[in-house]
């Protein structure tokens, strides 16, 4: 059965609000509600349409008295965020991320209307190192834990998570490992970084780069919302790119920095508020990281839209990215390099351009024609 009232946090945030507004607009679901500290900016408020939101903070038990009142069968924890600069810091991100969620997550646990839950996750929790296999399953133990900020946040939720299914195992529980998102209306930090007239990379390393489009992560998070489908998955898109050709998908041109050199660069980036890239971000920009969708298609049902290039160069066409380099005129230039050479070389004509060598005279005499 369709849920019938819906508690979504995050909801100032763009993914958060996205899904409310999508969720708003199905005549079958009779309420939604959209949490957070902040009102949503008056654009989203528009489009979220007849949902309704609470100023409330997860980190207060007065959330489990929203999910009371309005009697809540269906919570959608979307409000993970990795970025310290629009959390107010690493600290308050912590606290948002990982306190908020226990006190949602015991809220939870003592309603008596809830009977489905989605966590909004991330594919950050498997790290990100040398030593990492071409691809992870959602059964995939990392090779090296994240030490620290965002995904270190998520792997301490995941486990909130599963204590919380062992003491509710009536609650159908989804949790959704995200890859990064991309997208014309994206607002994160791989849409800022690749936005960037210069984009650094790591000099020596050429990371495979796994995205998802934006309006997929929205239908799935809405299909987890309506039907019970327990578990973990990974979601992401089809395919891959290598940093290198995003890079030049995007117009834009690489600067190689040297692997020292790295956090020195990503503190500059975060302080010109340019990118907000965390550490593990900045790890995977020297290792990449590609995730097994296999579960997503078979058991969770959903397929997505795009493929990872069709999603970046949907991005790319919608941010309307003026190249940095014009690449006509560089294959002009070499063009006029190569021909110019060659008029130097002996066979070729003079400027107007390669002529025909002789052929050699073939001294071999004409074999007879066998009868």
């Amino acid at each position: 059965m369709p849920p019938s009232v819906v508690l979504v946090t995050g909801v100032s945030r763009q993914l958060g609000g996205d899904l409310a507004a999508r969720l708003a607009a199905d005549p079958s679901i009779d309420r939604v509600l959209g949490v957070d500290t902040t009102p949503p900016s008056r654009d989203t408020r528009r489009r979220m349409g007849r949902a309704e939101f609470v100023r409330v903070d997860i980190r207060n038990p007065l959330i489990g008295k929203v999910i009371s009142t309005a009697k809540v069968d269906t919570v959608v924890h979307a409000s993970l965020s990795g970025h310290p600069s629009a959390s107010g810091g690493r600290s308050m991100m912590m606290e948002m991320n990982v306190i908020g969620t226990m006190q949602l997550l015991a809220a939870c646990q003592k309603s008596d209307t809830v009977g489905r839950l989605v966590v909004r996750s991330t594919t950050s929790v498997y790290g990100a190192s040398p030593r990492d296999p071409a691809t992870f399953s959602e059964t995939t133990e990392p090779k090296a834990l994240p030490p620290g900020g965002y995904a270190k946040d998520a792997v301490e939720i995941e486990g909130y998570v599963r204590s919380f299914s062992r003491r509710r195992p009536d609650i159908p529980v989804t949790t959704l490992r995200f890859v990064n998102f991309i997208g014309p209306r994206a607002d994160t930090a791989f849409a800022h970084y690749f936005s960037l007239p210069v984009v650094p990379m790591v000099l020596g390393f050429d990371a495979r780069v796994q995205l998802l489009h934006h309006e997929d992560a929205v239908a799935v998070l809405e299909r987890a919302t309506m039907h019970d489908l327990p578990g973990v998955y990974n979601v992401g898109a089809d395919g891959v790119l290598m940093l290198s050709q995003a890079i030049r998908r995007a117009g834009r041109l690489s600067l190689p920095i040297p692997e020292p050199l790295v956090p020195w660069v990503g503190r500059i980036t975060r302080r010109a508020r340019l990118v907000d890239f965390s550490p593990e971000q900045m790890r995977l920009l020297n290792y990449g990281r590609v995730v097994d969708t296999t579960k997503l298609k078979n058991e969770f049902g959903f397929e997505p839209r795009w493929t990872t290039v069709q999603a970046f160069d949907d991005f790319v066409a919608g941010r309307a990215l003026r190249p940095v380099v014009d690449t006509d005129r560089v294959v002009g230039v070499g063009e006029s390099l190569v021909l110019g050479a060659a008029r130097r070389l002996p066979g070729f004509g003079g400027d107007t351009g390669p002529a025909q060598l002789d052929a050699p005279q073939d001294q071999t005499p004409a074999l007879a024609p066998v009868r």
